[in-house]
């Protein structure tokens, strides 16, 4: 008898956010034939997001479609995660390392009195078993855990931009044709301890900062708030988003939304581009898995040359300009 993976899939209004995709791919990694891949989408009106998840490989859409499952709220979205679970029984469950995932998975955990494995940015696939490696340290090692025979289900949150996409491309698991089934959670249950009334969304651009392939970032280098405006043309023009450290962010030049580090969102792009930035422990926290890092900056000994791949030293003023200048040319 196969395994039971189950997904929990994560919206961003009505569409499907790339981590959940990114999930997929996980599974597609460990998942053999004989098993079974399940979904759950918690959201109101996600029609299109089920039509999208609808994939051969996937055996069975659970649907959990009501208004109060519009914005993300603890207490409901896990009497709906905790009926999935208890009716479909998977042995293993994935959900992104998002704000949603940090918050809903070791409440699943403790429910399922389960391991848990978070943050997981690659998989070895052995004889018998799987492996999970996660950053330590903010970053500056790494340790690879295993689940013990104990634990009845696994839970796993994965990292944002580590994994390939699943399913997009075609059925999520080789020779797979038929299409899932679909299922519905009744409503959920009444609650009295909070609601949500509204959430207000900072964002970079329409493009979410952990999910950036390519990202700008402006440190206390920037000078002023309009200092940012290069960056975003070059983000602009790459089709990236703007970052900042948390001194940027301190000094008023930008918005929270836009912090980077240990204090603020972790991510791992393909392109890291850190302006006007010296390179603190906190900052690099955030951002040294970068894929590849270009550093441009005054002060030719600023601690982030030691983990960039490229760096300029200069005027970030100057350099950024003729840098968007010269990608507009390359991509036009």
């Amino acid at each position: 008898m196969g395994r039971r993976f189950a997904v929990i899939a994560e919206m961003r209004g009505h569409q499907v956010r790339q981590v959940t995709w990114e999930a997929l791919g996980a599974v597609a990694q460990m998942a053999k034939d004989e098993d079974r891949v399940i979904v759950l989408v918690i959201g109101h009106a996600i029609g299109e997001a089920v039509d999208a998840l609808s994939l051969p490989g996937i055996h069975m859409i659970v649907v959990a479609d009501n208004d109060r499952y519009q914005y993300y709220e603890a207490e409901t979205y896990f009497a709906a995660a905790r009926t999935f679970v208890d009716q479909e029984k998977p042995d293993i469950v994935l959900l992104g390392h998002t704000a949603m995932g940090r918050d809903l998975a070791p409440m699943l955990a403790s429910h399922l009195q389960s391991g848990q494995i978070s943050d997981v940015i690659s998989i070895e696939v052995y004889e018998g078993g799987f492996a999970f490696q996660r950053p330590i340290y903010a970053g500056k090692a790494f340790e690879t855990k295993r689940f013990t025979q104990a634990s009845k289900c696994w839970v796993l949150t994965i990292r944002p931009n580590n994994f390939p996409l699943g399913g997009q491309a075609g059925a999520l698991l080789p020779g797979a044709i038929t299409v899932p089934e679909r299922r519905f959670l009744p409503e959920p249950p009444p609650t009295l301890r909070s609601i949500v009334r509204d959430v207000v969304t900072k964002m970079s651009g329409s493009i979410d900062l952990t999910e950036a392939k390519i990202i700008v970032s402006g440190g206390r280098g920037v000078k002023s708030p309009d200092g940012f405006k290069p960056l975003q043309q070059l983000a602009l023009v790459l089709n990236g988003a703007v970052g900042a450290t948390r001194g940027a962010c301190d000094a008023g030049y930008c918005d929270y939304a836009l912090q980077i580090g240990q204090t603020g969102k972790v991510v791992t792009p393909e392109v890291y581009f850190a302006c006007g930035i010296s390179g603190s422990i906190q900052h690099l926290a955030g951002m040294n898995q970068s894929r590849v890092i270009v550093a441009i900056n005054t002060d030719p000994e600023a601690p982030i040359f030691e983990v960039a791949d490229y760096g300029i030293v200069g005027d970030l003023f100057e350099i950024v300009p003729l840098l968007t200048a010269e990608f507009r040319k390359l991509l036009s």
